[in-house]
């Protein structure tokens, strides 16, 4: 058979059979239990083979900031003043050189799509959408990127944003995001935003309810603009980490509402966790919304990045199956079911929320990731690292498992799955 690469030995299922996939013009063409053919091939050596990891919410522009902007307070406000600062002399080669640093990484830990945040005001003008749009283009081999633009210091109250947001859109940006929590009018941002992505045909995805207190909230100014638009299933929150501090009875209420108002909720449990609960000396609150509640009433729930390596999260290395392990210690998951579900959060259900679709077939894009192990649980609860990923039909990474140096033996041994 004439093809252009052949991946062997991939299980598609937890209890699957390795299957051979042949991949032709940058799709799969055949999925077989063999394949004979004389193209390149590359062994997944019976471990899972999936179309990547899907990060939902990462911010690029403002990566790798750590030798220029301190937050010592480790507050969201600490956090924001400092890129605030930093942010007035971000150029836009500046910001495609973090970015890129992040985006190496990100493929080599198995992501093949990305939806990534973008700050647009007067003070930085467009510099870090132009740079996250060349980085785009430039890095379609190993990953596809969506643009979200949106206010991080206020839209209402900085004059001049709303004309940046619309120019932004119009030179290609994908989407329409907010922060409704740094505005002086909370309620006047969100009606505008909707307002705009009804202008531009746009999805909506919101950084929202960033707190404990749980006397107030914006998740209801959303949820009911989203129905008034018409928009149910095109509007994503993330954050919300006053969810955490929710009792059961209103935790049911709010589920039921995201439910009928088809809002996504993506939790970001590394810049949660740092962030949250600054304010308490002893029993300090996790501050991580329970997605694996939302997920089990049917509410789509991502598991994402957030920050890298910056005032917000000063650590980071872009691996979603570390965050997805991070969200299960923090949930206190450990039933494999619980653990496939996780899993889900950061592979099937950011896809869905992205519009791609991930199920591999014949026909399908070949982008293909392969693990280390042979169930999804097992990716969790091992942080299982990916050994080599292929975009459009080509290899698109590398990363070989350790060999354990054991005394005696002739040859070096693959340390196991």
């Amino acid at each position: 058979m004439t093809l252009d690469l052949v991946v062997r030995n991939a299980r598609l299922e937890d209890a699957g059979q390795p299957m051979d996939l042949g991949i032709l013009n940058g799709r799969i063409e055949t999925i077989a239990r063999q394949i004979d053919t004389d193209a390149r091939a590359l062994d997944a050596g019976g471990g899972l083979v999936i179309a990547g990891f899907a990060d939902s919410h990462l911010h690029l522009d403002k990566a790798c900031l750590l030798d220029r902007a301190a937050n010592p307070s480790g507050t969201l406000q600490g956090a924001i003043n400092a890129v605030s600062a930093a942010k007035r002399d971000f150029t836009s080669q500046d910001v495609y050189d973090r970015g890129a640093r992040v985006l190496d990484k990100a493929i080599g830990q198995g992501t093949t799509l990305i939806r990534t945040q973008v700050e647009i005001d007067p003070g930085v003008g467009l510099a870090g959408f132009e740079a996250v749009r060349q980085l785009k283009e430039d890095y379609a081999w190993g990953v596809e990127l969506q643009i979200c633009v949106f206010p991080q210091e206020g839209l209402r109250n900085y004059p001049g944003t709303e004309e940046l947001l619309r120019a932004a859109l119009e030179q290609g940006a994908d989407l329409l995001g907010g922060c409704p929590y740094t505005d002086t009018d909370p309620e006047g941002q969100i009606k505008r935003l909707f307002a705009m992505a009804r202008d531009y045909d746009v999805e909506l995805d919101f950084h929202l309810d960033f707190d404990l207190d749980t006397s107030w909230r914006h998740l209801d100014w959303v949820a009911r603009e989203a129905i008034a638009h018409g928009m149910q299933g095109r509007v994503a929150i993330g954050h919300v980490t006053k969810l955490s501090m929710l009792p059961h009875e209103r935790l049911a209420e709010t589920i039921a509402l995201m439910r009928d108002a088809g809002i996504t909720l993506t939790v970001l449990p590394a810049t949660d966790l740092f962030m949250t609960g600054r304010d308490h000396d002893h029993a300090v609150p996790r501050g991580v919304a329970p997605a694996h509640k939302f997920h089990a009433a049917g509410v789509c729930c991502t598991v994402a990045t957030n920050n890298v390596l910056n005032p917000f999260t000063p650590y980071g290395d872009c691996s979603l199956p570390r965050m997805a392990n991070l969200f299960a210690n923090v949930a206190q998951l450990g039933s494999p079911e619980a653990l496939r579900d996780t899993f889900a959060m950061v592979t099937e259900a950011p896809f869905r929320l992205m519009g791609r679709d991930p199920v591999i077939r014949e026909g399908a894009p070949a982008d293909l990731v392969a693990l280390p192990c042979t169930s999804r649980a097992d990716a969790v609860a091992e942080i299982g690292r990916p050994i080599w990923g292929v975009k459009a039909g080509k290899p698109s990474f590398e990363a070989p498992q350790p060999r354990l140096l054991r005394p005696g033996l002739p040859q070096a041994t693959a340390l196991a799955g």
